[in-house]
This record gives C-alpha cells, sequence and structure tokens, in this order.
C-alpha cells in the first residue's frame, strides 16, 4: 500500500474540490482515497473501500457529516468509526470501521498522511508563503502521463530554464549566456529538504532567486521581485502508475486584484506545457538509479533527489488496508 510513496505527508488535491455534501474520489499513489467533510466542515479521508463488502465508499452519500456507503448504508464518520450499521442494532460497531488516513486542509490543499495510521507522528510541514494571509494566490491542477519522480527532478532542475522555456522564463536567462559559460548548483541540506542555487560564471551579484525542496514532491521558486513576495510551490503528486498530478500555486504580494489570477494560471500553464512534452518522453518512465544514464557535474539537484528517492521513498510501504484492520481488531481483543 502507497509502495515506493508510503509515511510521508503530501498534497492530494485543490481543497475546494471538496463540496460540503458530496464525497470526492482521488487516486493517490495508486490507492483509491475517499475525501468528504464532516458535521463540522472538516476534511477526513478513508481508503475508498467499505470493510464489509469491499465497494466503494465514493459512490455513496454523506449524511449528517457520515459518508454512507450505497450497498447496505454503513455509515463511517471521518475517524473509520462506524456510526450506523441498518437492520443489525446489536451490531459490534467498534469491529467494523473503514481505514482513516491523518488528514489536514493547508494552504487550499487536502493533505494526508500515506499510512493507515490513527495519529501521523509528526505534522506536515507547509511553506508560510502556503499560508500566510497576506498573500494572495492562484491555484493550477492538472495531470500528465509521466512518473511523478521524473516530473520532480525536472522541477528541481535548474540547467534546462534557459533552453526548453527560451520563450517564457528562459528568456530572463538567456542573455547572460555565453558560447563558454559554467553553472554552479548548489546545494544546501535544510530540516524540510534543501535549498538549491545556481549562478552562471561564478555571478553571485545578480539576483537570480532560488529553489527549495520540500521533502517529499514539492518545490518552491523564490522569484526575485524588488519589496515584494513572489513565489511559485509546484508539487508532483504521484496519482495512478505512471501519471502525476500536477499542482502549481503562485503566491505574491502585489497584483492582488482576482481579476488578475487568471493571467498568472494562464502563464503557468504555459510553463507547465512547455516541461510536460518533454517530461512525458523520457524513458524509463521512472528514474532510473544515477549509474544507469549519464550525468554531468549541473546534474547535482537532481542527483541528490535521486539519492532520497532510492534510499528512503522507493523501499516504503504501508501495511494492506485488510491487514491493518486485522492488527487493529486483534489489539482491541
Amino acid at each position: 500500500m502507497f509502495e515506493g510513496f508510503a509515511n510521508v505527508w503530501t498534497p492530494v488535491t485543490l481543497a475546494h474540490r471538496l463540496e460540503a455534501n458530496k464525497p470526492l474520489s482521488v487516486v493517490l499513489a495508486g490507492e483509491k482515497l475517499v475525501f468528504f467533510r464532516g458535521r463540522d466542515g472538516v476534511a477526513g479521508a478513508l481508503i475508498d473501500r467499505c470493510p464489509h463488502r469491499g465497494v466503494a465508499l465514493s459512490l455513496g452519500k454523506v449524511k449528517d457529516g457520515c459518508l454512507e456507503c450505497p450497498f447496505h448504508a454503513w455509515q463511517f464518520d471521518a475517524s473509520g468509526a462506524c456510526t450506523r450499521v441498518p437492520l443489525n442494532p446489536d451490531a459490534k460497531r467498534e469491529r467494523l470501521f473503514a481505514m482513516a488516513l491523518p488528514t489536514r486542509e493547508l494552504g487550499g490543499l487536502l493533505w494526508v498522511y500515506t499510512a493507515p495510521v490513527k495519529q501521523a507522528p509528526h505534522e506536515p510541514v507547509v511553506p508560510e508563503t502556503l499560508t500566510r494571509p497576506d498573500l494572495t494566490r492562484s491555484y493550477l491542477e492538472v495531470e500528465w502521463n509521466a512518473h511523478w519522480s521524473r516530473a520532480m527532478e525536472n522541477m528541481l532542475d535548474s540547467p534546462h530554464v534557459p533552453f526548453l522555456h527560451e520563450r517564457t522564463i528562459g528568456r530572463f536567462v538567456r542573455p547572460f549566456l555565453k558560447p563558454d559559460s559554467r553553472m554552479e548548483i548548489g546545494w544546501e541540506p535544510t530540516d524540510f529538504g534543501a535549498k538549491l542555487t545556481s549562478f552562471i560564471d561564478g555571478d553571485t551579484s545578480r539576483d537570480a532567486g532560488f529553489l527549495e525542496f520540500y521533502r517529499p514532491n514539492m518545490m518552491v521558486l523564490t522569484i526575485p521581485v524588488p519589496k515584494q513576495t513572489f513565489r511559485m510551490h509546484s508539487l508532483c503528486v504521484p496519482a495512478e502508475q505512471n501519471r502525476v498530478r500536477m499542482i502549481i500555486v503562485g503566491s505574491r504580494s502585489f497584483a492582488k486584484l482576482p481579476l488578475l489570477t487568471p493571467f498568472f494560471n494562464w502563464s503557468n500553464r504555459r510553463i507547465a506545457e512547455e516541461d510536460r512534452a518533454v517530461v512525458e518522453s523520457s524513458f524509463p518512465v521512472e528514474v532510473p538509479p544515477p549509474a544507469e544514464e549519464r550525468s554531468v557535474r549541473t546534474d547535482r539537484a537532481t542527483l541528490q533527489f535521486r539519492k532520497y528517492y532510492f534510499e528512503v521513498l522507493k523501499p516504503s510501504f504501508a501495511p494492506e488496508p485488510a491487514r491493518a484492520l486485522l492488527s487493529v481488531v486483534a489489539a482491541n481483543d
């Protein structure tokens, strides 16, 4: 369960997609989830599988803050507890729970912890520019036919910017390039991941901005704007096999009129489309071990990501829901 992407906090989708009285079905790392809002409006997430006969809970209804299975009308709250079993008033409901995932709603996104545990060992690490109330944000969600690891690696790769994006953001870099230019890539480990810098020909005087990697799947780009805050958050969320959900959130302290937000989304979509065509063409689909591709000095950031991916994420998994259910029931007995 969540093989290759287990035991981590991750955004899953945009929070505004989840309506008050309607379940939302979303696939994360190959697992079908269902989100719904409880009576208090707080979002919860369950494995999209009824413990009774295994049907999709997302086909059911939300009633009084509980999710009702479409088959036999069993009801579950956001913790997974079974609150009603029609025609069986003597049922031991404490043994009939669905599998819940720790869930948070932060920065306009729905987050889950990728393991069926009652409580996550820590809270998600969220960039402050996703939640600062003084900033205006734009949200874009698209899907690519690519493995999330290739998409993530692309987001951390500075050397491609002046070439692949020569008509968009790359045009601000190309004037500084000479035939023999040399780019230096910095990777500074942080508590949440790393800070990445890139300088051309040793010129550190020009404020070129920087990237930050938030484990496991977020890149934050700080764009230099005098006396303003402008950051792009790119999240590479694994969906189905070899399909990635790209969530792009822009945060800005200027141009705050709502009517300008579509322009920022148009620009972000245009840049993302330039990346998509190339990332979708990658072979093998999933990033391979470093020795299986040719790399150079400017690949420092992507090689660091591969180290994290193969040492930490790739071997990870969480118990299957059936096994987790049995272990919890045994513990209660």
